[in-house]
Parts: structure tokens; sequence; C-alpha cells
């Protein structure tokens, strides 16, 4: 079946601007901004990215180089926010600010998540958020965009994507969306109402891509159910199960199922328990009277009535499993016969650790379940099925692949090319890249605004620098070599033997010729950089003798060992 572009019911008229200041080329950090006719922005959603934590050490997160915003913050008139995602929502306390705090548009659980997060930053600004609801159609105007959307099925409730009406043509944005014909606790997408909106014509259709190289039909949220069910019915002690803390659909199962087969539940993660505090106060989750119990509570139950829910699916470093598998949790500790379940996919360098974590937890007596065995997660990214499904029925002039690596682009682009569309219909940009919409024709223009990482570094925003992360970096493989020299001023002579330090590099009491060698390495860049005049005092070049410390003995380091540890040089003139 191949897709048939739209014919535009009209003339258009003016230009508009795509800006995609993230999201593309990566997965996370999502936001996107519309300019029409050069003086009127909207933004649609404001997320944050994950750092790879082997390339990005002591970095908690990155955000969206904003600067083109903050430039033309008097334009902007809103932001649509697709759903509560922290990708999709996360960068709003460190950003709003910056650029004007406009107002901000949201279903209600993404509302909620983002209201009660941002009660952790006091000094941010009061935020104007404007309820969508999604089951109510309405549409709204913010200045010429006229904003309609539509439900889709994700991970978390309460997802929908936009059609924005312009006078240069109809704009979808999908936000993060799968079709799913029979979800759990959810409706099916609104595949109805999105063909009803489409009629109108779309000349652009931003279509999510993270799974686009995947063939088929994301598993259905029923068929979890199923698998989870049996998990269920088999463990003969406790249940373990981590996941994302935003996957409220998967944490509704669990809990539900606790329910079915006479288990308490113990939530264990701050921001877990956040989520589900939120969607439970909004009815978004079902809970069984009585179901939630304290974790020292549990001790008091036998195993096979305790399901402890639980963050580290990713084996992220501090986490609630991280902590039960070492040992270090205040609570808990594996018990042989505990079954641990891993309800999530593994995100994209993470497949080491994750794999050392769950080796771990078998080490220690758990049957350990993974989506790679039975399907007990599904992803709430489409695959290609669903996305040709959705452009036959949207039927666009023009298709744009966000939300996802280059090759999950290129894969949105291999799947239009195969149901009819030129490669001319098909938009690959890059973050920051401009893409124009004109009367005539829609390409990506070799315009750019910045578009950069921003780190997030505890209380840090954007004082990291591309030096700082290779320092940490070098620290991290290589370890530090610290070098003391105390020199005498009078004589110039060295007043002691030169002290040295190191950290993660080599064990100083192993390696005694080695330190021997770098003391008469340091004997003779001192001596090299000690002038003396006639009668009077030596000229001490600390500066000289700083610099030579460390250029010579990390190269002389790395002809011995391989290896290029940080050289820290202390040079004392007493």
């Amino acid at each position: 079946m191949k897709a048939k572009t739209q014919m535009p019911l009209k003339q258009y008229e003016g230009e508009l601007k795509i800006i995609p200041l993230g999201g593309l080329e990566e997965v996370g950090r999502n936001m996107m901004a519309l300019e029409l006719n050069n003086k009127e922005i909207i933004i649609i959603d404001f997320g944050l990215g994950y750092p790879y934590y082997e390339e990005m050490p002591g970095i908690d997160f990155t955000i969206p180089n904003v600067e083109y915003l903050e430039h033309n913050k008097d334009k902007i008139l809103g932001i649509l926010i697709t759903h509560g995602h922290y990708d999709h929502i996360g960068a709003i306390p460190y950003l709003i600010e910056r650029i004007g705090n406009p107002p901000i548009y949201a279903t209600p659980l993404a509302k909620g998540i983002i209201l009660k997060r941002q009660l952790d930053f006091p000094n941010a600004p009061k935020l104007e958020i404007h309820e969508i609801k999604k089951d109510k159609f309405r549409f709204f105007q913010l200045g010429s965009f006229i904003i309609n959307y539509f439900h889709v099925n994700h991970n978390i409730p309460d997802s929908i994507g936009y059609l924005i009406k312009t006078p240069v043509g109809n704009i979808i944005h999908t936000g993060d969306f799968k079709i799913d014909f029979s979800p759990f606790f959810d409706k099916p997408a609104d595949l109805s109402r999105i063909v009803k909106l489409s009629l109108g014509g779309v000349r652009v259709l931003m279509v999510d891509s993270t799974n686009a190289f995947q063939s088929g039909f994301v598993a259905s949220e029923k068929v979890i159910m199923e698998n989870l069910e049996t998990i269920f019915r088999k463990a003969q002690g406790r249940i373990i199960a981590a996941t994302f803390a935003s996957l409220l659909e998967r944490i509704q199962q669990i809990v539900w199922l606790s329910g079915i087969y006479g288990r308490k539940v113990v939530l264990d993660g701050r921001t877990l328990k956040t989520n589900v505090e939120v969607a439970k106060a909004l009815k978004y989750i079902q809970t069984p009277k009585g179901i939630f119990i304290k974790p020292e509570d549990s001790f008091r139950l036998p195993p096979n009535q305790v399901t402890i829910i639980c963050t580290g699916s990713q084996a992220e470093e501090g986490s609630a499993l991280m902590r039960i598998a070492a040992g270090e949790h205040k609570y808990f500790k594996i018990i042989p016969g505990d079954s641990v379940i891993f309800s999530s996919s593994v995100i994209p360098n993470n497949e080491r650790i994750i794999q050392e974590l769950k080796d771990d937890l078998q080490k220690q007596g758990a049957n350990v379940f993974h989506y790679q065995m039975m399907d007990i997660h599904a992803s709430g990214h489409a695959f290609s099925n669903e996305i040709k499904l959705l452009i036959n029925l949207v039927k666009p002039e023009y298709v744009m692949p966000i939300h996802g690596h280059y090759f999950m682009m290129k894969a949105t682009e291999e799947i239009c090319l195969n149901i009819g569309m030129s490669k001319e219909r098909v938009l690959l940009a890059q973050n920051g890249q401009i893409i124009k919409a004109l009367p005539d024709k829609v390409f990506v223009s070799n315009e750019k605004v910045p578009a950069n990482i921003v780190y997030v570094d505890g209380l840090s925003v954007g004082d990291v620098q591309e030096v700082v992360l290779r320092d940490r970096q070098n620290l991290a493989n290589d370890g530090i070599f610290v070098v003391i020299v105390t020199i005498d001023s009078a004589s110039g002579q060295l007043r002691t033997s030169p002290d040295i330090i190191s950290r993660g590099f080599v064990y100083l009491r192993e390696s005694k010729e080695l330190l021997k060698e770098v003391r008469n390495l340091i004997r003779k860049i001192v001596d090299k950089h000690i002038r003396f005049s006639g009668e009077e005092k030596p000229a001490v070049q600390e500066e000289q003798i700083r610099y030579s410390l460390k250029e010579d003995i990390a190269e002389f380091l790395f002809k011995k060992t391989k290896r290029r540890p940080m050289v820290l040089p202390v040079v004392i003139k007493i």
C-alpha cells in the first residue's frame, strides 16, 4: 500500500521555521520550536537527556541549548507538552525562566508531574500551566497557531500528539507513540481522530523514530500482562520488579497482579514513589485498598506475599536494585528464591553493566527474568509497521523523523521510500538545523542555531566544559599522579626527596624501580630550571619547573606503562 500525498486545500502563505533544539540524532533531550513569519514561536516539549557515563563522568543530566529562544523570548507564545516523561518535561526547572516563563499546555498527569517536580526547585518561578483534557477535544489558539490534539498509546498515561494549523500548512507532531489495539489500562490510540484531523491536509508529519528499525508491531500490553502473570503464578519467594520510575503502566500491572495473588507492595525509589503518588491522586493508577506497605512491614509476611517495585533496571549507580544486589540496602538483600524482573529494555551503552548485575543476582540465588527471555516489557515507541500505518493514514506531503539516533531516523526514511514517497519528501535534519516551510516547498536549510549539549552537574548548569569532562575521563581511566617538590630558595637545591602520591595508577609499594626513575627525572628537571648569576641567589623558575614536571613526567610514564595518569606537580619554594 502506497501513501498518497494530501493535496493542499488552499494556497499556503508565509514562512514557518521548524527548529529542533534536541531529540535528533539522540534519544532524549526532546525540544522542538516552530517559528511563524519570524514573529511567533511555540515550543513542543522541554526535555532533559541522560548522560553516557563513560563519556560524561559526573554529569547528572543534559539539557537543550536555549540561546536562540532567549534572544527571541518576546515571541514565545507557549509550550506544548506531549506527555510526562522527563525526557520531555525535565528541563523545565532549569530553563523556563531564561525564556520568559511562557505558559505551558499539558494533560493532567503531565501537569501533576511537572508541578510535583517543581517543588524541588523553590527558587524557580511559579509556572502557568493550562490543562488539556484529551477526551474533550477543544482546539485552542496561540497567536496564529491553532492547536488540536489526539490520544496515542505510550507507556505512561495521558500521552498525546498535536496537530498544529498554520498558514503554511498543518503540522503533526506525534510525540512518543505506539499503536496498541488491546492495551490493558488504556484506550487504543485514537486513529479515527488522527484521520479526521488529517483530512484538512498535513504538510509535515514529525514522527517518533526511536524504534523505526524494529520490524512488525510492538507487543501489546495485554500480552505483557499475561506473561507477567505467569511469573506471579509460579514465583515461590519475593518478586522484585525493577523498572523505570516513569513507566506507570508497568507499575500498574505489577500492583494489580500483586493484589490478585495476595501480595503486598513496597515501592522503593524517590521518583517512583512521587510518580505513583501523583498518578493515584489523579486516578491514573488503580490500587487495591491497603496494597502498599512500608519496607519494614514486609518482614512480618512470608516471602511469597511480598512484591518490591524499585528502580535500577539500567543498573544505575545508587539505585535501589543495585544496593540490594550489593548488600548495601537499608532493608533488603537477595534471598535465594527471589524472582527479579527486569521490565524495561536496555538503554544503549548499558548492556555490560546490566549483564553484570544480572549475573550477580543469579549468583546470589535469584531467578532473573528479562525481556529477551519473554515479553515482559513492551516499548513505548512504535515499530516499523505502526509508523507505516500512521503515514498511510495521515498522507503527509513531507515526513520528518524525530526522536532517535541517526540510524533510527534513516530507518524511518527507508519506510517512507518503501511506501512510495520520494527522498526529497523526507526531512532528515540535525539539532539546530532550520527546516523551512514555504508556500511552494519544505526543505532542510543550511541555517543553524546553537543546539549543543548543556550539562547539568549538581546545581551547576552549563559550566562544565569539554576539558573538564576529558580530565574526569582521564582520572577514571588512568588515575592521578601527584609530584610534590620542595626547593630551597637560597641554594636552589631540593630540600627533600620528591614526594609522590598515586591514586588509581600504580601501587607505590610494588613500583619502587619506577618511582626511583621518576625521582631522578624530577631532579634533572629542577636542575635544568635553576639559574645562577654570580653571588646572587639562584633564580627558581617555578612556572617552567611546574610545566616541565607535568609534560616530561607524563611522557615518561606513558613510555613505561602505556597509561596517561593526570600528573599534578606541586612546587614549593622555601
